[in-house]
């Protein structure tokens, strides 16, 4: 196991990437670590590129841990590329990333500048792009790993060293002719002696439709007839791209210049016309067209994939569940309606949360739904909570003989089990200061801790002028593609922090304790889901206590 990305304080330890993590522990013992997610750092960075539009329409992911942006002919957009430096790192830095910027004439200058040069930030001015890459490292030539062990062993270790060695003479040191050729390359590409160019990132595709009027619209009937146009040319390029709407927005311009809006959302990915319209006509009954209508647009501000479904040969009376939920959900409010949606947990009354009926479901890992397929039945009814039985059973430890519940004896006549489920311990709150522990890290057995990681600002480049950027960027803090809604982050997501109020309740409960479940059937033929909470063997004067938990079909 290696190390492959540390931190600032990690650095000023002398770690590094590629040092293997015996090795990083051996000098830093209290080291931190994380597992490395390199598809999860990969989405992380497109979505910061798509992010990075608002700088430069030209833009691409660079590696796996920089950006690429041709800012040419955009700096004055921005007062200037002293300015437009400025706003990129303090952007950067709102979201949390450390970054290093280098701006040049050339693509390799900018990929050099912003690795290997010692400022943060840092610029060559036209015509000086020779001056500014030679004291830097043979490295910063983006030569792989053995061409630079040669240079340096030729006593070459920096860019300036190569500018007065003919071009003849430096092939004959290399061994291989392609490795001659790609240092020259490389040589080349960087001083801009060799065009070189990238593929920018394509923009995701807009699904609208526009509809202007020549002169203003002042009926509502009228608004309701564009509305129909407008749905069926969304529909159409939503089909064309194999897309669904999961939300969308229609706009209208009023000729005074203010403009109307309304929403609507689905439960499920959508793109018939009709259902749209309906949706969308009950948001207009109040809606003021003041002075007429100019234009109307119809945007699909979400959209999910939707593959083509085979339809049904024959007509039936059978209604889709999905279009129902989005009327109910457009009358009464996307709070009103809601579904329940499976959480992380093995503690059963925890294994589910009440969500929106339009709010997006996440796919589960597959590890998860491999894990849920080999655990035992669920019952089909769950009790609101458990609720307490009187228990006489043929052993301690074993399935109950006879119970109670409801002021009703029922006798057992079989019983599966027991399925045992222990409590979560990272929810159990850790001691205070006196209590056993220090306040601040989980004491044995549970517990949670927070801390937060703060950049260091990124101090204002000096002025120049340039025309490629490279940007290099760290992987701390949160990404622009990140989710802000709890919904969407809650399923699979840790376990936030309790707030001081909360955590005092939680001390004042007494601590979660085992469950054995049992599978029982009485003589009636009825089955039930009971667990025992506690056992035998654990040490305090509180005894095992049984509950009532769940109803089989």
């Amino acid at each position: 196991m290696q190390l492959t990305a540390v931190n600032g304080p990690a650095r000023a330890l002398r770690l590094s990437e590629g040092l293997s993590l015996a090795d990083a522990r051996a000098i830093c013992p209290h080291l931190l670590t994380a597992p490395a997610t390199p598809e999860k750092d990969a989405r992380a960075l497109l979505a910061l590129t798509r992010w990075a539009e608002r700088f430069s329409p030209l833009r691409a992911p660079d590696g796996t841990d920089g950006l690429i942006l041709d800012v040419t002919g955009v700096s004055h957009l921005f007062g200037g590329e002293h300015a437009l430096l400025g706003t990129i790192a303090n952007s950067l830095e709102r979201f949390g990333f450390t970054a290093r910027i280098g701006l040049a004439e050339t693509i390799g200058g900018a990929w050099a500048l912003a690795r290997f040069a010692p400022g943060r930030a840092t610029i060559a001015t036209e015509g000086t792009i020779a001056q500014t890459l030679a004291p830097l490292p043979v490295e910063a030539l983006r030569l792989s790993r053995e061409a630079v062990l040669l240079l340096q062993r030729l006593g070459l270790k920096r860019i300036g060293q190569l500018y007065g060695i003919s071009r003849v003479s430096l092939k004959r040191r290399f061994t291989s002719k392609e490795a001659a050729k790609a240092v020259l390359l490389r040589l080349d590409q960087a001083l801009g002696r060799a065009n070189e160019s990238f593929s920018p990132l394509r923009p995701e595709p807009r699904f609208e439709a526009r509809l202007p009027f020549p002169e203003p619209l002042i009926s509502h009937d009228g608004v309701i007839g564009g509305l129909a146009v407008l749905a069926e040319e969304l529909c159409r390029r939503l089909t064309r791209a194999h897309r669904g709407a999961r939300r969308v927005e229609l706009r209208l311009s009023r000729s005074d210049g203010s403009t109307g809006l309304a929403q609507a959302g689905f439960s499920a990915p959508c793109r018939e016309a009709d259902h749209l319209c309906r949706l969308l006509e009950e948001k207009l009954d109040g809606l003021d067209l003041g002075f007429g209508i100019d234009t109307m647009r119809l945007v699909a501000l979400l959209t999910e994939p939707l593959p083509p479904s085979q339809n049904a040969l024959t007509k039936t009376a059978q209604q889709e569940l999905a279009p129902f939920i989005d009327r109910l959900a457009g009358r009464l409010g996307p709070a009103a309606l809601l579904y329940l949606a499976p959480r992380q947990s093995h503690i059963p009354e925890r294994a589910q949360r009440a969500q929106s009926a339009i709010a997006k479901r996440p796919p589960w890992p597959r590890e998860v739904l491999s894990h849920l397929a080999a655990r035992p039945r669920r019952p089909a009814l769950f009790l609101p909570r458990p609720e307490p039985l009187s228990v006489m059973a043929e052993i301690p430890e074993g399935p109950p003989a006879r119970f109670t519940w409801r002021r009703l004896s029922r006798r057992v006549v079989k019983a599966e089990g027991p399925e045992r489920i222990a409590p979560e311990w990272w929810r159990i709150p850790s001691p205070r200061k006196g209590e056993g522990g220090d306040g601040q890290r989980p004491a044995p057995g549970g517990g949670q801790a927070t801390s937060e990681n703060r950049p260091d600002p990124l101090p204002s480049p000096p002025p120049s002028r340039g025309r490629e950027q490279s940007l290099p960027s760290g992987k701390r803090g949160r990404h622009p593609g990140e989710s802000r809604d709890p919904v969407a982050n809650d399923l699979g997501a840790a376990d936030c922090p309790v707030e001081p109020e909360r955590d005092r309740k939680e001390r004042s409960k007494p601590p979660p304790r085992t469950r054995d479940y049992y599978r029982i059937e009485d003589d009636q033929g009825r089955r039930y889901w009971v667990f025992r909470e506690g056992l035998y063997t654990e040490p305090g004067d509180t005894p095992p206590a049984w509950y009532m938990h769940g109803l089989f079909g």
